[in-house]
């Protein structure tokens, strides 16, 4: 039934739209994909899809000039005069012989030196030729999984709503878009999406852009993660060796194919072919591949790029037309494959921008744009889609209204409200999808953790959350905990009610309130796991706890954009909390429990805090330079700005203490940035300082805390919020300060190229961290680590040596970083 719908949809849209299609093989009658196909002189054109098929709309009757243009092959032109549409046009294309019989070879040096040598040196030129013009664009990108496992981790994968055939098989993201784009050098960028659409959500908006696309080998590197080097960068000569494989025609032009190898293949490279016109010094073409090594994304098994000029002689410059990435993937399971094609048509090169034309939003949606039915998409998109995809978009938008209905939802979520064996441990949700909301219960594992304050304790709780909306912008979130200490035999409760009124300015408001045990820092800096670990088996206890019962509300949101506000208003009631158990699994004849006393740990006796209350308030602004920004119709979503900073100024002020001497004022300011070095790594840096107004006898609470390391475990990807060899509060202060973090991600630049370790993919990391107090003398660290650890696609390790200076004296450690603890607490 769905072949017959299938074929019944492509021939009554095929005859209803004015259009030149055909089929593009090679000699031996095999289907090519993705082959550039134009009218001669313009930019009207299209592209060949998976089975070769393509569709070229064209307004009237007429005589024309069709050019068929794919790399490794020759260029063939059919002159074809068109008296009715659709007009039939199938073409044969005959592999490209590459000669090398007319280059003089020199024994010396491979001739393609000599062309690299020529293309390098025009690169910028060629990079900054063209500085604004106007063009559509228009991209799909699909992704597929192949035998998908039943289970992952012993939890049902299901069958992705349907996504998946009788072997867990399919086509699991599909989407297109349409748009009309804008730019302007060096960096104005626009974008003005018409038609969106995501098999299987009409109301879905796809999230591919120009702007992602955008990749060009002029630039001396490309951000895949990592930044890759251009086979023509400046400095390309010495990540790559070239080989000349040969020469042919394009018309009157003489077009270079010549092979790309990297020097060390465990670089930042790339490898396969690029093709560069002679005398032009531009590409023609570029055939080239990755893996996911070099982007350090090891779930990556292959990454491919194409990308296809056409000269334009009017402006005497080669310009793309269409760009592929192919991609493999396997992770956890997850096997399979994916394609993003972009293709660039009607350009405009003469655009006469205005002063006001580009502002920070780089990309909107018109009305209606994910409403277009199925003959406009027939009669625009210009590459046409394989029987997959269409069988696809068949599939899921006749089963997408039952899958909306109540009656399907209802079965769906009796299926997943199932009770199971483990559910009081692991937790258990009931949702009614339909009426939009979900009751949860969370189970007390894997939250169970020791301290010496309260012993063994864990919690449970339940939480609630509805939604108004389909993409669930406009929700409501509830919860109520609580936890158990069984040395300190005593329950606990807090809770909390959110409610987020939108995905644009993202205005939020929350109440919350309970009784908890908390650290001294609010940053929380000891993960409860590593301190479970360390005090049951080192007898480390690090952490050192308050009691506080509290009741407070919050506000944010953003004003404008690249300002967002943040509010909270507390009443606390604070109180000193005692050791109560000297439990440990492996005792240390050497090592003892340490009191509960941040400021006296060998004090058992007297306390860090007195009991007191005050009211906590705090407003923080969140300051994002030049933000660029997209707009969604259901959502602004904020890009950042990689030029500039981001500043956060705060002011917290604490009154109506029990205690006089506990009120007080501080205000701080934070700077920090990352910077992309091309092909030499990241550059990071947190710069903070502060001050305090009547703050002289404040309670060790509200004093400004340092993140402080003393487990010699690391549970964060970077290291610029984070003293690593600081005890946690020896040096936390009641009046002025600064701290600064910078650290530099060599991503394989210096490791990359030493023959032997190059091997093994690994990244330096150098650190350098400053802490002043009050004019005093400073404590520095200073770091040298090496990242990306671990084994095949699991590299979540990092090992650093770190050196400290405090006093006159210097102590040095090793910090084991292990980046996925955070997400475990």
């Amino acid at each position: 039934m769905n072949r017959i719908l299938l074929l019944l949809f492509f021939f009554s849209t095929l005859l209803t739209n004015a259009q030149i299609v055909g089929k593009v093989t090679d000699a031996k009658g095999e289907p090519l994909a993705f082959v550039n196909i134009y009218l001669q002189e313009t930019y009207t054109g299209t592209t060949s899809n998976d089975d070769g098929n393509f569709e070229l709309n064209i307004s009237e009757i007429g005589e024309y000039q069709i050019v068929f243009q794919y790399l490794g092959f020759k260029t063939v032109t059919k002159r074809i005069t068109v008296n009715s549409l659709p007009y039939i046009l199938n073409c044969t294309m005959e592999e490209e012989s590459v000669s090398l019989d007319t280059v003089v070879i020199d024994a010396s040096e491979d001739p393609a030196y000599r062309i690299i040598r020529e293309t390098i040196a025009r690169r910028k030129i060629n990079l900054d030729k063209i500085s604004e013009y106007k063009a559509d664009f228009y991209s799909r990108g699909v992704w597929r999984v192949e035998d998908l496992p039943e289970k992952i981790f012993g939890q049902e994968v299901g069958d992705l709503d349907g996504q998946l055939d009788s072997t867990r098989t399919g086509i699991i993201y599909l989407s297109e878009t349409i748009s009309e784009i804008a730019y302007q050098k060096p960096d104005d960028f626009r974008e003005n999406i018409i038609a969106s659409k995501v098999s299987g959500n009409d109301n879905g908006f796809s999230f591919n852009s120009a702007r992602d696309a955008n990749f060009s080998f002029y630039e001396n590197t490309t951000d895949l993660n990592a930044a890759i080097v251009s086979p023509i960068a400046a400095s390309a000569l010495s990540y790559y060796n070239y080989k000349l494989d040969g020469v042919f025609y394009e018309g009157t032009k003489l077009i270079n194919k010549i092979k790309v190898s990297p020097k060390r293949p465990k670089d930042r490279v790339w490898e396969g072919f690029i093709y560069i016109v002679e005398d032009d010094w531009q590409l023609y073409g570029v055939e080239l591949s990755t893996t996911g090594q070099a982007i350090q994304v090891p779930m990556v098994t292959k990454l491919l790029f194409k990308q296809n000029f056409k000269y334009d002689p009017e402006n005497d410059f080669w310009i793309k037309l269409s760009q592929t990435i192919d991609f493999g993937f396997s992770f956890f399971g997850f096997n399979g494959d994916g394609r993003f094609i972009a293709v660039y048509s009607n350009y405009d090169f003469t655009p006469k921008f205005s002063s006001k034309e580009f502002t920070n939003e780089v990309l909107t949606f018109e009305a209606e744009a994910n409403k277009k039915d199925s003959l406009f998409w027939k009669g625009t998109r210009p590459v046409p889609l394989t029987d997959e995809e269409l069988n696809d978009y068949i599939k899921k938008d006749s089963i997408q209204v039952l899958r909306k209905s109540e009656t399907y939802l209802d079965s769906i979520d009796q299926k997943n409200n199932r009770f199971k064996i483990l559910d009081p441990i692991t937790g258990y949700s009931y949702a009614n999808t339909h009426d939009k909301w979900r009751l949860s219960y969370n189970g007390p594992f894997p939250k169970i953790n020791f301290n010496t304050v309260q012993g063994w304790n864990g919690g449970a709780g339940l939480s609630y959350f509805s939604w108004k909306d389909e993409n669930q912008t406009n929700w409501f979130a509830a919860n109520l905990n609580a936890t158990y200490g069984i040395a300190e035999d005593r329950v606990r409760f807090t809770g909390s009610v959110v409610k987020n009124f939108n995905r644009t300015n993202r205005l939020r408001i929350g109440l919350y309130g309970g009784s908890a045990v908390t650290q001294f820092n609010a940053a929380q800096p000891i993960s409860e796991l590593i301190n479970t670990v360390s005090t049951l088996f080192f007898e480390r206890n690090y952490m050192k706890v308050y009691e506080l019962n509290y009741v407070g509300g919050s506000y944010s949101q953003e004003l404008f954009n690249g300002l967002r506000i943040a509010t909270n208003l507390n009443y606390e009631e604070r109180a000193p909390l005692f050791n109560n158990t000297d439990y440990v699994t492996i005792p240390n004849d050497d090592v003892s429990y340490t009191s509960n006393n941040p400021l006296a740990p060998n004090d058992f006796t007297n306390v860090g805090i007195l009991e007191h209350s005050i009211f906590k308030s705090s407003i923080t602004a969140n300051i994002t330079f030049g933000q660029k920004y997209m707009t969604y119709p259901d959502g602004k979503y904020n890009l950042g700005n990689d030029k500039y900073p981001s500043l956060s100024l705060r002011f917290e002020n604490g009154l109506g203490s029990s205690i006089d001497d506990y009120n007080f004022s501080q205000i701080s300011a934070r700077l920090r940035q990352r910077i992309t070095t091309g092909n030499k790594g990241e550059f990071s840096y947190n710069l903070k300082g502060g001050t305090f107004f009547n703050g002289d006898n404040i309670s060790f609470v509200d004093y400004q805390h340092f993140n402080g390391n003393q487990t010699r475990i690391g549970t964060s990807s970077r290291y610029t919020n984070v003293f690593n060899l600081l005890p946690y509060y020896d040096l936390s202060t009641n009046k002025s300060y600064f701290e600064g973090h910078l650290e530099h991600d060599f991503r394989g630049w210096i490791l990359g190229k030493i023959p032997g370790i190059n091997q093994l993919n690994f990244n330096l990391v150098a650190g350098a961290h400053f802490l002043s107090i009050d004019g005093k003398k400073p404590y520095s660290e200073v770091s040298l680590g090496i990242d990306n650890l671990g084994w095949g696609k699991y590299r979540f390790l990092r090992l650093d040596y770190v050196k400290s200076y405090y006093n006159g004296g210097s102590d040095g450690a090793f910090i084991f970083g292990i980046k996925f603890l955070n997400f475990l607490d």
